[in-house]
């Protein structure tokens, strides 16, 4: 019976260990989560776009030079780096959820999630 009972003791001791570990890794991943943000530029700099951890458009600034585009090309433009933006954010959470979660099918969900551009 003693040794049951260690080995019990010693099953909980490493469960309650691995709960503290998990907690402290989503702890840090939710951390890291909240600092991701992107911004991107156009090539000739008339547009600079940032997005949120979500790739939720946060700011949006326009050059003067943006006003000597077309409306239909200054909307592409705009579309464009704005999709780079959410790229880079795509990218940072792919990087924090693969430090906490590790290859597998976790991990395929988030990649899943994202936006297409992001993947």
């Amino acid at each position: 019976m003693d040794t049951a009972r260690r080995s019990a003791r010693d099953w909980l001791a490493d469960y309650d260990a691995r709960l503290t570990r998990a907690a402290e890794g989503a702890e840090a991943a939710s951390a890291g989560l909240r600092e991701v943000g992107g911004t991107a530029s156009s090539p000739r700099g008339e547009v600079t776009v940032s997005v949120g951890a979500s790739g939720a458009l946060e700011d949006l600034r326009l050059t003067p030079a943006a006003r000597a585009l077309e409306a239909d090309a200054l909307a592409r433009l705009i579309l464009n780096t704005a999709r780079q933006a959410q790229h880079a954010v795509g990218t940072q959470v792919i990087d924090i959820m693969t430090r906490y979660l590790g290859d597998g099918p976790a991990l395929d969900m988030v990649k899943a999630n994202l936006p297409e551009v992001a993947k």
